[in-house]
């Protein structure tokens, strides 16, 4: 006959034990990995902000004013075309922050 303790049979506590074991191995590894590759992109990033060229659309800042809105984080629309019914919505592109990130270097500063 099997011993339990604390109301557990000991095959099940074995089979909890070697689960926690596995999958907090598994936890441990996927973090460790996480910041190993963050941290290679950080210093691949700076080398080539090093030598890359600044970009002009956005003056190195990454953001540019809204072109759709043109900074007013609002626009009129209408669902048909009816001039008497105009109602203003959050503009959907810079989502009324009134600027946007630059498509040309990505918000980067530089390409």
């Amino acid at each position: 006959m099997k011993k339990i303790v604390g109301g557990i049979p000991q095959p099940w506590r074995m089979l909890g034990y070697s689960a926690a074991v596995f999958f907090g191995g598994m936890f441990t590894l996927s973090v460790a990995s996480s910041a190993t590759i963050r941290m290679f992109q950080a210093v691949a990033d700076a080398k080539r902000k090093k030598v890359a060229l600044p970009c002009t659309l956005c003056k190195q800042t990454g953001f540019y004013s809204c072109k759709l809105c043109k900074g007013n984080s609002t626009i009129e629309w209408s669902p048909l075309y009816d001039p008497i019914f105009i109602n203003p919505c959050i503009c959907p592109t810079c989502e009324g922050n009134r600027i946007q990130r630059c498509l040309n270097c990505l918000g980067k500063g530089y390409v």
